[in-house]
């Protein structure tokens, strides 16, 4: 593995020995939902620009067809693809986390986890 530099975080930015990759926004399930989470952590007024980038590449793993994760990911879409920035950013964005923390919720249940819970950390 490539020597940290002091002060970077690799995680996010993609320096490691992993090779290059086509998708520019991440592919996956857990990989843009873990980019789209960076987002909303911003404050509401800075977290949808580029924000629905994420969900371009974002693959429902079969298992999840047909369940609640699968209803929770398509209003996650919605709420992310169709908010104008500028135009209730604070609303929608509430709304956005709590989409984002019942689908980790429902992950973690579907992978047998048997009570998951998202914490008081915010």
């Amino acid at each position: 593995m490539a020597p940290v530099r002091p002060g970077t975080d690799t995680f996010f930015t993609g320096e490691d020995n992993f090779p290059s990759m086509e998708s520019k926004f991440g592919r996956g399930f857990v990989i843009p939902l873990v980019a789209l989470s960076k987002h909303f952590a911003l404050p509401p007024e800075q977290a949808f620009y580029g924000a629905a980038d994420h969900l371009d590449e974002l693959i429902l793993p079969a298992q999840f067809a047909g369940t609640r994760i699968e209803s929770l990911v398509e209003q996650l879409r919605k709420k992310v693809i169709w908010h104008q920035p500028g135009s209730m950013d604070r609303e929608t964005a509430v709304e956005v986390r709590a989409i984002l923390q019942k689908l980790l919720v429902e992950v973690d249940l579907a992978f047998g986890i048997a009570d998951p819970q998202i914490g008081t950390y915010d």
